[in-house]
Order: structure tokens, then C-alpha cells, then sequence
């Protein structure tokens, strides 16, 4: 119960991060330039707090996911689970965005697609685990196939990712894929390119790890890992 109640307020807590930011996010919109000079070539221009706008969000939309779940299907998500997720929404939105550590530091991005690959995979452990356990659906599936699909399915979740990157980029000129550094200019050739596949690269290798540990719980029986296990009530 205690973790519940933790886990409850942090997230409350990373909601009304989210709600400020929103705020603050739209009062800079609206005096920010169109376009940065070149004495100002630093300055955040108006497409920057468009995307800053649109995470902020998808943010609270993501936050309060969970609870909507559990009124809705009756999915319980375990605190230890729902604290991770939070972190990684406010790593990935409030700091990464708001804060601009991606720009001030240039690992930020690569941490967290490691991470949210990572988080995939053990995602698509626990969907199989869920369907497995319905009576609805009954299958056998060997530990190897099941960390296959844990990956496959982590990997694909990071290119849909991509994709919604590709498409916010066009539509609204914001700058998810890092085509351009934070002064406006345009990378070209390998450079434009070297975000998005680093991007991929790092989904794929947080996914891979812990189809690994999945891969070796299961053929060892440990049963840390239930612990982390979406169930329905």
C-alpha cells in the first residue's frame, strides 16, 4: 500500500510539471520570434516551443494512462513499474525538452532509447505473460520465441516512434530527428542521418538486453520478474 501511495504522488507530481510547463510553454510561444537572427542564433524560435507544446501534452495524456487503464479494463500496473514510466516521461519531455538536455547533452537522446527499448521489451514479455494467463487464449510458446517477439516488438514500437518524428518534423518544421543543430543550421549526407539511426540503433540494444534476461529468467524459473507483471483484475 505504501508503494502505491508513493508511486500515486510522484506521478501527481510529474502531472503538475507537466501542467506548468504547458503554461509557461504557451506565454514563450507567443513573444518568441518566427525565426532566429544571427546575433541570436541560440534563442528558441517559435517551432521549438510548438514541439515543446506538443510533448508537454502527450505528457499528461501519458501520465494519466495508467489510471484510465486500470477504470476502464481493469489493468493493474505495478508501482515499480509506473515509477519507471513516470521517470522516463519526465527524463524524456521536462528535462529532455523543456530543459533542453538534448541539446546540452549530447548522450541524452541515446540514454533514453536505450532505456525505452529496454522498457519495450520487458512490455512485450508481460503482454504475452497477460495473454497467456486468459481463458480466452490458450498457446505453449518456447522461452526463445518469446524474446524474439519482446524484441521484434520493441524495435517496431521505436520505429513507429521515428515515424511520428518524421511526420511532426514535416508538418509543424519542428526538429525531433536532430536534422539541424540548435542554431538553425541544416546537417547534410551521413549527418542528417546519424540521430535517427543512432536512435535505432540504441532501441535495438536496450531491446536485445533484456530479451536476454527475459530469455535467461524463463529458462532459469526465477520469479523476480512477476513482480513487474501486468494483471487484470
Amino acid at each position: 500500500m505504501k508503494n502505491i501511495v508513493s508511486a500515486n504522488l510522484f506521478t501527481k507530481l510529474i502531472l503538475i510539471t507537466f501542467i506548468l510547463s504547458i503554461i509557461f510553454t504557451v506565454v514563450r510561444m507567443i513573444s518568441a520570434p518566427a525565426v532566429a537572427s544571427a546575433a541570436d542564433a541560440d534563442v528558441r524560435v517559435k517551432s521549438d516551443y510548438v514541439l515543446m507544446l506538443l510533448q508537454c501534452i502527450f505528457g499528461v495524456f501519458a501520465i494519466l494512462l495508467p489510471g484510465i487503464l486500470k477504470r476502464r479494463v481493469g489493468l493493474n500496473i505495478p508501482s515499480a513499474m509506473i515509477v519507471a514510466y513516470a521517470v522516463f516521461l519526465f527524463a524524456a519531455i521536462y528535462l529532455g525538452e523543456v530543459r533542453a538536455f538534448y541539446y546540452r547533452f549530447p548522450n541524452w537522446d541515446a540514454v533514453l532509447h536505450t532505456f525505452s527499448g529496454a522498457a519495450l521489451g520487458a512490455l512485450g514479455f508481460t503482454l504475452i505473460s497477460l495473454m497467456n494467463r486468459s481463458e480466452t487464449v490458450t498457446f505453449s510458446l518456447s522461452p526463445f520465441f518469446i524474446s524474439l517477439f519482446a524484441f521484434c516488438f520493441a524495435v517496431a514500437l521505436g520505429v513507429v516512434w521515428e515515424f511520428y518524428e518524421y511526420a511532426m518534423d514535416i508538418l509543424i518544421g519542428t526538429n525531433m530527428q536532430k536534422y539541424a543543430l540548435e542554431t538553425g543550421e541544416a546537417l547534410i549526407g551521413q549527418e542528417a542521418l546519424a540521430n535517427t539511426m543512432k536512435d535505432l540503433i540504441v532501441d535495438a540494444l536496450g531491446a536485445f538486453a533484456i530479451s536476454v534476461i527475459g530469455y535467461i529468467y524463463m529458462k532459469s524459473d526465477k520469479k523476480w520478474i512477476e513482480r513487474m507483471q501486468l494483471k487484470k483484475s
